[in-house]
């Protein structure tokens, strides 16, 4: 990625970021395992033993999807929104970021929309989600969801969505939208001093931790909109930071080094923080834009582990994990409800709950092979494709006679050049002097174009992380 003229003087990023999405995996695990865990199988509270804070807040791999995600959209989108609004490049945005989140998000939200519209039809205990505040069941409430605004007139994210976890999602679409309106102004601060942008970047998560020092908890009315606007906002400002660095070998070295000693700052804060009272070591998700600010930039040690194949692959596939896990989890827990052989204390009940947490692993690659790829493939195309139709009907109109019907005459119209996808005739040019504009002749505007680039085309950039 190629850096702008105010950052002249820098080097760009290099690399693919292979490490971000590495990270991105670690953060959808940490999720599933902290939502599996309310599990009641007696083997759970031996491994809670064990893994203690590590497992229990789990919800921070929520704020790390939000830092994450500000990071790679500036990283990808901020050169290309530009320092003003344009409508188009928001459009162009706005669509490319819908393309990455609906695909599978609509295969997911129907199919447990089915399932919970059955239990809502045939249940009799009034519970249709394994959730503390059950969702809204209606025609009205299903088109919410569809076009993930679920959330946003809810002050908690309790029972604003039927699959639970994707409030998230609702909440990320907003700051998608957000975003080409703050551009503009991250531009106009993006020259500022590193350290002052470090000092803001640490400062908007200092709300949510405060939240988990003085309450224990992020969950406040409207807490989730300050676990997404400063989250993102955060991310976005460590990418300035970042891009602002040299990136040089010494550089990489310094960044590998943190790295490690923020992923053990991070295991350590939570462990002490619990001890010291519940919640508190939630207090760590300051250093969540540290971590992601260092891997981009490092090539060693936990680097290394995350750019692996592997963790590559599961990063890919993460969004999808954080789709299927829960209705997958939703289905065991109803299960276990009635057959009261799944959670006794025995191996067979224990191998089967494990069996459930892995299978969401091939699930979720299989969505994501099937449905997301493709899914956002064809939505990044879309637009290109209804514009060549938009052109081919403009060239239908150039061959017929003034009152619509056909014309025997081939010619085109005075003053104009035939359109085609390939090789043709030319015809020589009119003897009658042609207009200045091709509106003149009412030529339809789809086929005065400039040829720019569709967003999310063929040969556009993807990035190498998203959420």
């Amino acid at each position: 990625m190629t850096t702008t003229a105010a950052d002249s003087g820098t080097r760009p990023l290099a690399g693919h970021l292979r490490a971000l999405t590495g990270l991105r995996v670690v953060a959808a695990v940490w999720v599933v395992v902290f939502h599996f865990h309310f599990t009641a199988l007696p083997g759970m509270a031996d491994v809670v033993k064990v893994a203690g804070p590590v497992v229990t807040t789990g919800a921070l791999g929520v704020d790390l999807f939000f830092v994450l995600s500000g990071f790679v959209i500036a990283y990808t989108y901020l050169d290309a929104l530009g320092p003003a609004v344009h409508v188009r490049a928001a459009a162009r945005f706005v669509w490319a970021r819908a393309a990455r989140l609906w695909p599978a998000y609509v295969v997911v939200f129907n199919l447990f929309g089915v399932w919970v519209l059955a239990r809502y039809l045939f249940g009799h205990d009034g519970v249709v989600a394994f959730q503390s505040v059950q969702p809204v069941v209606s025609v009205g409430e299903w088109v919410r969801q569809l076009f993930m605004v679920q959330l946003w007139d809810h002050s908690f994210f309790d029972g604003a969505s039927w699959v639970g976890s994707t409030w998230s999602i609702s909440a990320e679409w907003l700051a998608y939208l957000l975003f080409p309106l703050a551009a503009p102004m991250v531009h106009r601060i993006r020259r500022l001093p590193v350290p002052v942008l470090a000092v803001v970047a640490l400062a908007l998560m200092a709300p949510m931790a405060w939240a988990y020092l003085a309450l224990g908890s992020p969950y406040y009315p409207w807490s989730w909109v300050t676990r997404i606007l400063c989250g993102f906002g955060a991310g976005v400002l460590v990418c300035v930071i970042v891009r602002r660095i040299r990136v040089t070998p010494r550089a990489r070295r310094v960044a590998s080094h943190v790295a490690n000693g923020g992923v053990v700052a991070i295991v350590a804060g939570l462990w002490v923080g619990e001890r010291v009272a519940p919640g508190r070591g939630g207090v760590v998700i300051v250093l969540f834009p540290v971590l992601i600010g260092a891997l981009a930039l490092a090539d060693g040690g936990v680097a290394r582990l995350l750019s692996s194949r592997a963790f590559v692959a599961g990063g890919r596939a993460s969004y999808s994990l954080y789709l299927v896990h829960i209705p997958i989890f939703e289905v065991y827990w109803l299960a276990m409800a009635y057959v009261s052989a799944l959670w006794q204390p025995t191996v067979a009940a224990h191998l089967v709950g494990l069996a459930v947490l892995v299978l969401t692993g091939p699930t979720a690659w299989a969505l994501h092979r099937w449905v997301e790829e493709p899914g956002s493939r064809w939505m990044r195309a879309l637009p290109a494709r209804l514009a060549i139709r938009h052109n081919r009907a403009g060239r239908a109109t150039l061959h017929t006679s003034p009152g619509g019907g056909p014309s025997r005459d081939r010619r085109p119209p005075l003053g104009t050049h035939p359109v085609a996808a390939g090789p043709t005739v030319s015809y020589g040019p009119p003897r009658q002097r042609r207009p200045r504009h091709a509106a003149a002749l009412g030529v339809p505007s789809a086929l005065v174009t400039t040829g720019a680039p569709v967003a999310g085309g063929r040969h556009a950039r993807r990035p190498a992380t998203g959420v």
